[in-house]
């Protein structure tokens, strides 16, 4: 380990000793005490000549899809061995990437939508055979009765999580037409995510539950209010007090659409010069940004709008791996569930879980792409971009292509966890851009 990482290690053990949560009752500020740069990781970390390789291939990798900023991390056995940000959180200001920067993960969200699911299943508070509509059903509410096709009453919480609910995208993704929608149900702009389901109600299922299967964003929106009618709380609180939280993660938040909505932390994101402008979800008449606007990333919710870091994706990434290294959240049963593809549900949350146990997941919104990958070797990474790449979500196959690289290139410590260099609190950024305990 080099002086400066040891020096950086002996200053955090000493906030760690003198940290006393059982002391604060009321927000603080700790301007002097806590800055990001000593509680979470710090590009200069993961510094040092025997990283020169792998930071020309992501350098090379950045400036062949226009790529403003990057955040990657790479853990081996459990271990963090590798986590940098590069290029620019903000092209206009020049801040650099840091590990602690927030990114938008689109639909690497659904693999924290299908962990709350399966904790709660697996906790006996559902089943993954429970009825989600009708009388008998987990969304029993009025305004989700008297569906166009009454095959959506045999739709399960099994079906949802699988893509096999019965909706498809055949005439476009239902997240994603919200000027339709609220034409179709008479209301005002924008519309929430209970208005998108209940017009996909009065429309007919593609097929019969459980006889076919077509990526759905809006089956894993509907997961949202399930997990908040079965946990009596808002989805986003379930998660972080119980999925989240628990694994040592404090910096994830949804998203919101506008430039000035931005969590602290959060990269601004870009997309290229000639993607059309799109309306207003809010109905204003003004043409925007697909990223900021055009879109509207908040009635995604437990389908795609988290934000988070790429250390912390790996936290999860490795509390659902199936791995000894460090402990899972969910039982072995769980994750046989999600990842086994003879068992007939599999991949629930990931995007491909492969026989040979190499499973990954990838996510894509205007401004964002995201990709995490299991590996059988105990090898995990995640890539986190807040730029869209003229390709679309082909971009992903590159990401896999740059990070096999990557991974061959990095030396390992068995001794060395970066892990240990992050204070594992809830810091946030207030208006004066002083830090403080949420």
């Amino acid at each position: 380990m080099s002086g400066q990482k040891k020096i950086l290690l002996i200053a955090l053990l000493i906030t760690i000793v003198s940290y006393n949560p059982g002391a604060i009752e009321e927000v603080q500020t700790v301007t002097n005490k806590l800055i990001p740069d000593n509680v979470r990781l710090i590009n200069s970390m993961s510094d040092g000549e025997e990283y020169s390789e792998v930071e020309r291939y992501i350098a090379s990798f950045m400036r062949r899809w226009s790529i403003a900023g990057a955040s990657v991390a790479v853990s081996k056995n459990g271990k963090l061995i590798y986590a940098r940000g590069f290029g620019f959180a903000d092209t206009l200001t020049r801040e650099e990437v840091q590990p602690y920067h927030k990114f938008r993960m689109a639909s690497v969200s659904k693999l924290v939508t299908a962990t709350a699911v399966m904790n709660l299943a697996q906790e006996g508070r559902m089943s993954l055979n429970d009825k989600v509509f009708g009388e008998n059903g987990i969304l029993n509410d009025p305004y989700f009765s008297n569906p166009k096709d009454n095959r959506v009453y045999d739709i399960t919480v099994a079906h949802l999580l699988s893509h096999e609910a019965g909706w498809s995208q055949r005439w476009g993704d239902q997240m994603f037409m919200p000027l339709v929608i609220a034409d179709h149900m008479g209301v005002e702009l924008p519309v929430d995510t209970r208005t998108i389901i209940r017009f996909a109600l009065d429309k007919r299922l593609h097929f019969t539950p459980g006889t076919g299967r077509a990526y759905s964003n809006l089956g894993y929106a509907i997961l949202g209010l399930v997990i908040q009618e079965i946990a009596g709380m808002e989805y986003d609180e379930y998660c972080n007090k119980f999925i989240l939280e628990t694994l040592g993660i404090f910096d994830m938040t949804l998203a919101h659409n506008l430039p000035d909505q931005k969590a602290p932390f959060e990269v601004t994101y870009y997309v290229p010069p000639d993607v059309p402008l799109k309306p207003s979800v809010y109905g204003t008449g003004e043409l925007l940004l697909p990223s900021y606007g055009g879109n509207d990333i908040e009635a995604l919710g437990a389908a795609g709008a988290w934000l988070g870091t790429a250390p912390d994706l790996l936290r999860l990434l490795l509390a659902v791996d199936g791995f000894d290294s460090r402990p899972d959240i969910l039982n072995p049963l769980s994750v046989e569930l999600m990842t086994d593809n003879n068992k007939g549900l599999a991949p629930v949350g990931w995007k491909t879980t492969l026989d040979n146990g190499t499973w990954w997941r990838t996510g894509s919104f205007p401004g964002t792409s995201g990709m995490m990958r299991r590996q059988p070797d105990g090898t995990a990474w995640v890539v986190l971009l807040n730029s869209s790449a003229w390709n679309g979500p082909e971009i992903h196959s590159y990401i896999n292509d740059l990070m096999y690289r990557v991974t061959t290139n990095l030396r390992t410590d068995p001794d060395f966890d970066l892990f240990n260099y992050s204070l594992p609190v809830p810091v946030a950024s207030g208006n004066d851009g002083e830090i403080f305990f949420r």
